[in-house]
């Protein structure tokens, strides 16, 4: 996907969450606004109790802000119903986790046909969907394999397919090499930006340096506000103190 062709996938403006526990508010995001164009590979930023993960959860339809706007395709999500957002959520948006979230006793194939299950797909075209995802990160050879036989790699890559399964707009990542070794974190990376480069938008969600310079943009949150938004290459990240503050 060049320049030119490039349209806005993302855009919030002013979004603020506040959580009302009994006397107690807590303020968990301030007025974040930014753009996120199809085909960017964009890290979010921050430490713990940043607000990065209330950020993810308001980006994925998983939670509604208390003000502000969220335009996903230019169509405002803060105005649609519970059952408007699963449903979009299910098409929109392929979720990875930190954790992986696979069935122990599935199959690979299984797995990553789950979220089709939930899908308005003719269930003539799964199986096919779910052999071109699995093709996708290289597991062909593992897909009759109980996912409980896969090593830390090789689940994630089965996370990867199951997020790619629908064909959706946005790969949303939260700590997608958090649980995994050096080696095995750079080879999801890899496959991610891979993704990227056949035009997939994807988002991840990290408090890892390492992780997010694998990005072609990085906007660093703290205290709840977005502090620092940067399109950068990889080594001007490598050799940018400015990353590191």
């Amino acid at each position: 996907m060049n320049k030119q062709e490039t349209t806005t996938l993302i855009d919030v403006q002013e979004l603020r969450r506040v959580y009302q526990t009994e006397e107690v508010k807590t303020v968990a995001l301030k007025k974040a606004t930014f753009k996120i164009e199809s085909g960017e590979l964009v890290a979010i930023m921050g430490p713990s109790g940043s607000g990065k993960s209330t950020l993810m959860h308001i980006i994925g339809f998983l939670d509604k802000p208390s003000s502000g706007q969220y335009y996903f395709k230019g169509k405002n999500v803060t105005e649609m119903t519970e059952e408007e957002l699963a449903s979009f959520r299910n098409s929109e948006i392929g979720f990875v986790f930190q954790s992986f979230n696979l069935l122990p006793r599935t199959t690979v194939f299984d797995n990553v046909k789950l979220p089709l299950m939930y899908s308005n797909r003719p269930t003539s075209e799964h199986n096919k969907l779910v052999n071109n995802a699995i093709k996708a990160v290289g597991l062909e050879h593992r897909a009759k394999y109980m996912s409980n036989q896969l090593s830390g790699g090789e689940k994630q890559r089965v996370a990867i397919a199951r997020a790619l399964v629908n064909e959706p707009s946005l790969i949303l990542a939260d700590e997608p090499t958090g649980n995994l070794d050096s080696k095995s974190g750079g080879q999801i990376m890899k496959f991610l930006q891979d993704l990227n480069d056949q035009g997939k938008t994807i988002i991840m969600v990290t408090h890892e340096l390492e992780t997010a310079e694998h990005a072609k943009r990085i906007i660093k949150i703290k205290d709840g506000e977005v502090f620092q938004d940067i399109k950068v290459h990889q080594k001007q990240i490598k050799d940018g103190e400015e990353l590191k503050k």
